[in-house]
């Protein structure tokens, strides 16, 4: 990243790397395997995803904030967002570091936009349409994966066609991890907070035939990123191999996981198994593709 670095750019991203080890055990672990200007980049923007999840359905609400006020506050988020990608500077530590890694690394509001349009969309939205859970997927998950994968690429050059499947990866990978989320929280998403994000899914009805269709359309994501995975640069690619293979295993758990099961019981990946997997990343073992 650009130095020399302000003291307040300092303590932001000191600020935003604190939150990717606190909330995310596999992020935080995959995090540790990428370079380290490529790590802060993708800290600073998990911290941003973070930070408006928690707005949507964590502290805010917990403050007994009003869903008119909540809105208010993601509305503020937003364009406190925008206004520091133009700029250069938040008073929130947080969306400051975002902002540099956004203009160090080239995106803007054609990523930020549907990414807080989803987020908007979880203040009254309870079940979606095929096509509002793709909209929904793609601003949630897929954007995140396009901003990372502008951190990775700095200071690379690669083919129009090239450039193409990274992106096409990255969004496919992107996804799998958000359905994948999903499935393991079906229960607690409904329970918790009145939502049943898979098109036609209920809980209470939830069947064996819809789980594995569900697996099947998270595998071909798996399978589509796995693809793209030898074009990465070095810099970032052993990290994105560990997440990769960290939900790959966890989808093999949903898989082997009855229906019945899944509606009560969060599944996970025990930490002994994603050491393993580390280590394969570490090592430089590439992932194969679904069979």
């Amino acid at each position: 990243m650009t130095q020399p670095r302000s003291l307040y750019d300092r303590v932001a991203m000191e600020a935003s790397a604190v939150v990717i080890r606190r909330y995310s055990t596999s992020f935080g672990l995959a995090s540790k395997l990428l370079s380290p200007p490529v790590r802060q980049h993708v800290e600073n923007i998990y911290a941003l995803v973070r930070l408006a999840d928690e707005v949507v359905d964590g502290v805010a609400a917990e403050a007994c904030l009003a869903a008119d006020a909540i809105r208010s506050q993601l509305d503020t988020l937003e364009a406190e967002t925008n206004e520091a990608m133009r700029c250069g500077f938040s008073t929130n530590l947080v969306v400051h570091a975002f902002a540099l890694t956004a203009r160090e690394t080239g995106f803007g509001e054609e990523l930020t936009e549907p990414f807080y349009a989803s987020m908007r969309a979880d203040l009254s939205q309870t079940a979606h349409t095929p096509e509002s859970f793709d909209r929904y997927v793609y601003g949630s998950a897929e954007v995140v994966g396009l901003m990372c994968l502008k951190a990775f690429l700095v200071g690379h050059r690669y083919s129009d066609a090239d450039d193409a499947r990274l992106v096409d990866g990255a969004r496919h990978l992107g996804a799998a991890f958000q359905k994948i989320n999903f499935l393991r929280d079906l229960a607690a998403d409904f329970t918790a907070l009145g939502r049943s994000y898979f098109p036609g899914v209920d809980v209470d009805s939830f069947t064996e035939e819809q789980k594995t269709a569900i697996i099947e359309d998270i595998q071909n994501d798996l399978d589509i990123a796995c693809s793209t995975l030898t074009l990465l640069p070095a810099s970032s690619r052993r990290a994105v191999v560990l997440a990769q293979g960290l939900f790959a295993e966890l989808t093999r758990r949903l898989r082997e996981t009855p229906a019945s099961v899944l509606v009560t019981t969060r599944i996970r990946v025990p930490n002994p198994v994603k050491m393993r997997i580390a280590a394969l990343a570490a090592a430089g073992r590439l992932p194969k593709e679904h069979e």
